[in-house]
């Protein structure tokens, strides 16, 4: 792993931390000031909402203006954000209002720094074997991040109250601006004055991409129907909360051992073959799921959908670059963060609407039911042919 990739991966670190950090505390100072958990429930949903609404305009600037101006943007947004939590801590009165700004302020900040990042690691690959080392390399930095930031976060309110911890998270994206310090500097994409801007929207009819995008929103999917269900059927089975958080611990660490393994073997994989091979597997784990009635039994089956799920974004990205023009990057990776961002915002809705009416156990199988008829789309997803591996 060279210096370059470790910058971006410790810069993600640091600004995946400080927003993973207000996510958790935001939410939890609003139900200790007496709010309902609806309000919580907007709240969480407005920390996807900016990324969806700016997730192209930052991926024409990463491709317009590479990795360091990009980042610059990130880190002003999220140390906004985390400054807006900061200040109302003094000005209790204006919590709602004043977290609703910080959770947009810092979702858009995370979010136009990935897109920076995604792009910039993608540039220092030079074969679709690298491609897929280097987007498993990266994608350990969410995980370590969602670990950070949420444990210091907590910390430091027992310890000090969420003023100590806003005040510390506010600190950590400055770290990813020490750090970009290591990333060499790309010449501003040059476009003739009377050059037509391409839409965003015709990257659409390039081959393969919307199949892809189909895959990633599935796949996506598959993750918070999982979050969203562990704590329902835990609850069901009369599961303690800490049977459930390690269940969803152990999810979490399977994540990070597959991305782990996957740069020692990236050469004899197939990326449509993993894909494939990966919703069918997570579909055979979610029709096992209701069946599991104790919780280690359960911390199986998420250790095995942790090795399914964390397969495919090292396999979707590589895919991703390969398919689409390189002067695109950026608006192509702001296409695959927008389908995340709407996912993460409206399934969890759909996922209560339906688990009201038709029950937890259902939910898993329809859900393993969509994931299983995509192995096909999948499986179909072709690579140029010069690009294959």
């Amino acid at each position: 792993m060279d210096r370059v990739l470790v910058a971006l991966i410790v810069g993600q670190i640091c600004l995946h931390s400080c927003m993973a950090g207000v996510r958790m505390a935001a939410p939890l100072q609003a139900l200790r000031e007496g709010h309902a958990p609806w309000v919580v429930g907007v709240l969480m949903g407005l920390f996807a909402a900016a990324p969806i609404v700016l997730a192209l305009q930052a991926g024409r600037l990463a491709d317009r203006r590479g990795y360091h101006h990009p980042m610059r943007i990130a880190v002003a947004l999220t140390v906004a954000g985390a400054a807006v939590a900061l200040a109302v801590t003094w000005w209790p009165q204006w919590t709602f209002a004043a977290m609703c700004v910080a959770a947009m302020l810092v979702g858009a900040g995370a979010n136009v720094g990935l897109i920076a990042i995604q792009r910039t690691a993608g540039r220092t690959a030079t074969d679709p074997t690298a491609l897929k080392r280097v987007f498993s390399w990266l994608g350990l930095a969410p995980a370590l991040a969602n670990v950070v930031g949420p444990v210091l976060a907590g910390a430091l309110i027992d310890l000090g109250g969420f003023r100590a911890a806003y005040a510390v998270l506010l600190v950590l994206p400055f770290g990813a601006l020490a750090w970009a310090r290591r990333v060499p500097r790309e010449p501003p994409a040059h476009r003739p004055a009377d050059a037509v801007r391409p839409r965003a929207w015709d990257l659409f009819r390039t081959p393969g991409l919307r199949r892809l995008l189909a895959v990633n929103w599935l796949l996506s999917s598959s993750w918070d129907v999982h979050a969203f269900l562990v704590p329902v059927i835990g609850h069901e089975r009369g599961f303690s909360a800490s049977a459930i958080g390690l269940i969803l611990g152990v999810f979490a660490i399977s994540v990070a051992a597959i991305r782990l393994a996957i740069p020692l073997i990236a050469q004899h994989l197939r990326e449509g073959q993993v894909l494939a091979g990966a919703m069918l597997w997570a579909a055979g784990v979610f029709a096992l799921y209701p069946f599991a009635q104790a919780a280690w039994l359960m911390g199986v089956l998420a250790a095995a959908l942790g090795l399914a799920l964390g397969a495919v974004q090292p396999m979707i990205m590589t895919t991703l670059h390969q398919i689409t023009p390189p002067e695109r990057h950026g608006e192509a990776i702001a296409l695959r963060s927008m389908t995340i961002n709407l996912s993460s915002a409206l399934m969890p809705l759909l996922f209560g609407a339906l688990g009201a009416a038709v029950g937890a156990s259902t939910l898993f199988w329809l859900m393993g039911a969509a994931v299983g008829a995509g192995s096909v789309p999948a499986r179909r997803i072709a690579l140029p042919e010069p690009l294959r591996t």
